[in-house]
C-alpha cells in the first residue's frame, strides 16, 4: 500500500504492508531511527510519536493509519540550530542515562506542554509515568521538563508562577 504523510514538516508516501508499524515504517523505511521499539505492546512509550498533535505510541498505530496525517518524531523536535528548550533542559538536568526512553520521554513531554503549557509538576508526573524509565528515578525528567517549562515562560516574558508555566520544542 502507498501512504502518504507529513513527517517532521516534509510529505513523505512511503510503500508497505498494511499491517506494518508506525513504529517499524519510520525507523526501516524512513530511517528516523530515534524513535525507539521496547515493548512493543504500548506499555513502555519508547515509541512515542506526536500524530496531529497528541502523543501517540507508533508501535500499536499502523503506518496505513498516518496516511494524511501530521507525524513528529524525536528528530522533528530540534529546530535547525542546537536543542530546543526541553532537550536543553534534559541535558542541564541529566534526565538521560542509557538514552533509550529519552525520545519518548521528549515527545510526551513536547505532547503535553504544547497542550498544557502551564501544566503542574502533578500534572506532568501523571503524563510522564505512561513512560518507562529504568535508569534515571524521573527525578531528573520531571526535573527538566519543568525547567523547560518555567524558562520558556520567562522567554515569553512572563516569570513563571511556582510550578506554572509554558514549554515549545
Amino acid at each position: 500500500m502507498q501512504v502518504q504523510f507529513t513527517v517532521n514538516g516534509r510529505r513523505v508516501e512511503v510503500g508497505t504492508e498494511a499491517r506494518r508499524t508506525l513504529a517499524d515504517c519510520l525507523r526501516h523505511d524512513l530511517a528516523l531511527t530515534g524513535t525507539h521499539v521496547g515493548c512493543e505492546h504500548g506499555v513502555c512509550g519508547a515509541c512515542t510519536v506526536i500524530v496531529d498533535g497528541a502523543a501517540v505510541r507508533s508501535c500499536l498505530m499502523l503506518a496505513v493509519q498516518a496516511a494524511g496525517c501530521t507525524v513528529v518524531t524525536v528528530e522533528g523536535l530540534s529546530p535547525p540550530a542546537g536543542l530546543s528548550p526541553l532537550q536543553a533542559a534534559f541535558r542541564q538536568h541529566h534526565a538521560l542515562q542509557c538514552g533509550f526512553c529519552t525520545p519518548g520521554m521528549l515527545t510526551t513531554a513536547h505532547a503535553l506542554l504544547t497542550d498544557e503549557p502551564h501544566a503542574s509538576e502533578a500534572r506532568i508526573r501523571e503524563v510522564l509515568s505512561g513512560n518507562l524509565c529504568r535508569c534515571t528515578g524521573y527525578i531528573p525528567i520531571v526535573q527538566a521538563v519543568i525547567a523547560a517549562r518555567d524558562a520558556c515562560q520567562r522567554t515569553a516574558g512572563h516569570e513563571p508562577s511556582p510550578g506554572q508555566g509554558p514549554v515549545h520544542g
